[in-house]
């Protein structure tokens, strides 16, 4: 299914909500997924300038099916973050009123975030997968740095969110994080066969993506050898 399908990684501040300081400083990626035949696809992580978002897929003859959220945060998913009031699924709705797909875990805090009702939100369990024309989307529940984070698997492609960074991994000191389910949730991923290319939530790194092997070589994050020594470096 590689030919068909259509994939773009855009971030922040760069490739949509330019201008904007929040979206620049924060450096988020959204993406697009869909089935170049069918011409449906879905968005991950919309937050900003969700309209900009929306005009790259008019702009590709693409039509918008769904949402995915790898978490609740609001430069994911809009809502109120340091002060501001972020535009995401709300606003996005109220354009094109489609289903967003949550981990079950994650429905109740997405909801609160973003003021969305129970009947907007569809939440999956683990190993899901989510059918884009053609194209296979399969959900791996990653907690840690939420309870109900999630990343994406699509055509040897892993959108990580903020579970997994090309550099280091997501915070765990938030309300909801669990630093032993990263753990968990990090050795989780680093068994995935095929040696995805890792599609981080941030750029937090120069490069953008890198082969799972590359970033398991080289992110401090799986230098623990036991959840013991996870624990003595990272959860103190």
């Amino acid at each position: 299914m590689s030919e068909r399908l259509y994939f773009r990684q855009l971030l922040s501040g760069r490739d949509f909500a330019v201008g904007d300081p929040v979206a620049t400083q924060m450096v988020n990626f959204a993406y697009l997924i869909g089935d170049r035949e069918t011409r449906e696809a879905v968005v991950v992580d919309p937050a900003y300038a969700v309209g900009d978002l929306l005009d790259v897929l008019a702009a590709d003859d693409m039509r918008l099916v769904g949402v995915l959220a790898t978490h609740h945060h609001p430069d994911h998913v809009g809502g109120s973050m340091m002060g501001f009031e972020l535009p995401g699924l709300a606003e996005l709705l109220a354009q094109q009123p489609v289903p967003v797909h949550v981990n079950r875990d994650e429905a109740e805090w997405v909801r609160r975030v973003t003021n969305l009702s129970e009947t907007d939100l569809t939440g999956h369990d683990h190993d899901d997968v989510l059918e884009v024309g053609a194209i296979s989307i399969r959900m791996l529940h990653t907690p840690g740095h939420t309870p109900g984070s999630q990343c994406f698997l699509v055509d040897n492609r892993l959108v990580a969110g903020d579970t997994l960074f090309l550099e280091g991994c997501g915070r765990t000191d938030f309300p909801g994080g669990d630093a032993d389910a990263m753990y968990r949730s990090l050795q989780q991923l680093a068994g995935l066969q095929g040696d995805p290319v890792v599609y981080p939530g941030h750029q937090y790194s120069t490069d953008a993506s890198a082969p799972l092997s590359s970033v398991r070589q080289n992110n401090v994050v799986y230098r623990p050898r036991s959840l013991e020594e996870w624990r003595r470096l990272f959860a103190g």
